[in-house]
């Protein structure tokens, strides 16, 4: 089994990229194996790593399909909806309240 190159961080040679700046190519990694992988050094713990893909062997995002953009409308609508009253609060509801904030400030004040 071989193992990948490592390089530091801002140190990556042209050619390699990580998923997000794939992304912001308008690539994808395609089912490629990883090429490489960055790290950068942290004080008190491990260092934090991001894995590097080729950029000539990545593939085009798929487009976005009727079909995919109502499932994410759909999956969005269940993010703003309030569990406790029901309604769409226009912003996703916090995960650390559980619910809306205006419901969360009558429960506390209660």
């Amino acid at each position: 089994m071989a193992t990948l190159p490592v390089y530091p961080w801002h140190l990556a040679p042209d050619g390699l990229a990580t998923r997000r700046q794939l992304r912001a190519l308008g690539l994808r990694p395609g089912g490629q194996d990883v090429a490489a992988e960055v790290q950068r050094p942290r004080r008190r713990r491990g260092p934090l790593v991001a894995y590097l893909y080729r950029i000539d062997r990545a593939k085009p995002v798929r487009p976005m399909t009727p079909a995919r953009a109502a499932a994410l409308e759909v999956a969005m609508l269940a993010r703003r909806t309030c569990p406790t009253c029901r309604t769409d609060v226009g912003y996703c509801v916090p995960r650390s309240l559980g619910m809306c904030v205006p419901c969360s400030d009558i429960e506390s004040a209660a």
